[in-house]
């Protein structure tokens, strides 16, 4: 009989682990960095979309190629509006093109855009959206590899050069007008009349200040770009002739309201010209009186309170007359409390004796 042997199972060779995820080196960002997660993917030669809370800047080998915001016009409109491209010949582009993310290139091709029209109006339009991409959001932001812009790369721009550009205008904005509430809020025109000196450009913007309209508002109207707005509107509110329509803050109601007072009544409890009031001093606080020499309270002269007695609740408010309440008579608001009642009560004893 012949056994039949098997050969033993050579041993699996253990899987190598994953390589390790690159170290982040947060030194080597430099302080005063708009975005320090921009400035990594640029260290990192990233391609794709970095989505903020104002917008999104596209990034191809660490390089800003685009830059969309919903506060600015976008190219298209900016072409429209100045009689570079006509609306037809976008979307055709657009059609033909948008998929393979050439439009750029197709208009160029085509001759629709010369090749120093197309890079002059989109580095205007990247600037213009990514002053605000990049302002500061508490918002997480989110990078998402490998998207691209179906405009196509058209004149890359490094990261440092688009943040060193974002401070340029925020510095000019600050010494032109300093608040920046006029930034997103609505416009209102002052009562100042616009003389003779402003110029065109600034009357233009004027013209469309409604107390409603914002600075993008009047940017997409104009077909101008948003930051290029914003500098004539900050003149403007330098110059008097506008401010930002904002609303005035609610009035809150006091956080303690006082207790109603308790109102006078001729002749009633404490009242001066009452014959037995608490103020008259023949009776609870005078000579024979309760507290009084020969009386059975306190020689000093002062009514003791009772030990532990609850505090007294304010009085009630004072009835206000209604035809509802015709016929009724007049009700002293003080007769509701037991403490008011307990102490007249005294009072007609001690009369009595």
């Amino acid at each position: 009989m012949t056994m039949v042997t098997t050969p033993p199972t050579p041993p699996t060779p253990p899987t190598p682990p994953p390589p390790a995820l690159p170290v982040r080196d947060r030194t080597r960002i430099p302080a005063g960095a708009l975005s320090p997660m921009l400035v990594r993917l640029a260290a990192e030669r990233a391609t794709g979309v970095l989505i903020r809370e104002r917008g999104a800047l596209y990034l191809a080998d660490g390089q800003v190629v685009h830059a969309e915001s919903p506060d600015t016009p976008g190219l298209d409109l900016l072409l429209g509006a100045h009689g570079v491209l006509d609306a037809e010949g976008w979307h055709e582009a657009f059609a033909q093109a948008g998929e393979r993310g050439r439009v750029g290139r197709y208009l160029v091709d085509r001759g629709r855009l010369t090749t120093g029209a197309l890079e002059l109006c989109h580095l205007g339009a990247l600037y213009d959206a990514a002053y605000f991409v990049l302002e500061p959001s508490s918002a997480p932001a989110r990078f998402r590899y490998g998207s691209a812009h179906w405009l196509g790369p058209v004149h890359p721009v490094s990261v440092a050069a688009v943040e060193r550009e974002t401070l340029r205008r925020r510095a000019l904005l600050h010494r032109i007008w300093p608040d920046p509430a006029a930034d997103e809020a609505p416009l209102a025109r002052t009562s100042r009349p616009a003389g003779p000196s402003v110029p065109p450009r600034q009357a233009a913007v004027l013209h469309l200040v409604d107390g409603r309209r914002t600075a993008s508002d009047i940017s997409r109207a104009l077909g101008r770009p948003a930051f290029h707005t914003l500098v004539d509107v900050h003149r403007l509110a330098a110059a008097g002739l506008l401010a930002p329509d904002v609303p005035p803050p609610p009035v809150l109601p006091p956080a303690h309201p006082a207790p109603p007072s308790l109102p006078e009544h001729p002749g009633g409890l404490g009242a001066p010209d009452h014959p037995g009031g608490l103020s008259d001093p023949g009776r609870l606080g005078g000579p024979g009186g309760l507290g009084g020499p020969g009386g059975p309270g306190d020689p000093g002269g002062t009514v003791p309170a009772a030990p532990d007695a609850p505090p007294a609740p304010p009085p009630s408010a004072p009835r206000v007359w209604s035809p509802a309440h015709a016929g009724e008579p007049p009700r002293d608001p003080a007769e509701a409390d037991p403490h008011i009642t307990l102490l007249r009560r005294l009072r007609a004893a001690l009369e009595a004796l």
